[in-house]
């Protein structure tokens, strides 16, 4: 028997804001790579979220990592894991970390996604040393450090990538 499964099935309330944020509204309780099901339903919360001005877009993500921090935590907590699959309230705001002020186009969404997947299940340094950190704190940051360093990341691929684009238009004319 693996660890999956033996660890404890959550209980998961469809009317507490707590497991809904913590289990991504369900998300999380997906048999099949629940971090990454968990980061799809950040997609459309970020669709949504992106026409916002950039100050509120950043306030809101910020709100929510204060509450990932308490849900998580708490989550964790009642099912008597450190950082149980279950809960990927941490992927989601990762996710909007990573795509704070990103590019627009769904093919930076695509790369935002994937590499924010890389770094979150490789979990290079600093995000492992964050992970080390206990409760809901270390759950949460590695997954905001990780959308850090994609975002970090995404905006140096487009800075590249505009680079590349004026360089062929000025070599055209």
């Amino acid at each position: 028997m693996s660890s999956a499964d033996t660890q404890t099935i959550p209980s998961f309330n469809a009317r507490s804001p707590r497991d809904l944020l913590a289990y991504g509204f369900g998300a999380g309780l997906s048999p099949w790579a629940p971090g990454t099901v968990g980061t799809l339903l950040a997609v459309p919360l970020y669709a949504l979220l992106s026409v916002l001005p950039t100050m509120l877009y950043v306030l809101i993500v910020a709100a929510l990592i204060v509450a990932a921090i308490w849900a998580c935590g708490a989550a964790a907590r009642e099912i008597g894991e450190d950082d149980p699959s279950a809960v990927v309230g941490d992927e989601i705001v990762g996710f909007l970390v990573a795509m704070i002020a990103a590019p627009s186009g769904l093919i930076w969404i695509i790369t935002g996604f994937l590499l924010f997947r890389l770094l979150d299940i490789t979990k290079p340094w600093p995000i492992s040393a964050v992970q080390r950190m206990r409760g809901g704190a270390g759950i949460v940051l590695d997954d905001v450090v990780a959308g850090a360093i994609t975002w970090f990341v995404l905006l140096g691929l487009h800075e590249m990538v505009e680079a590349s684009l004026r360089g062929a238009a000025h070599a055209m004319h």
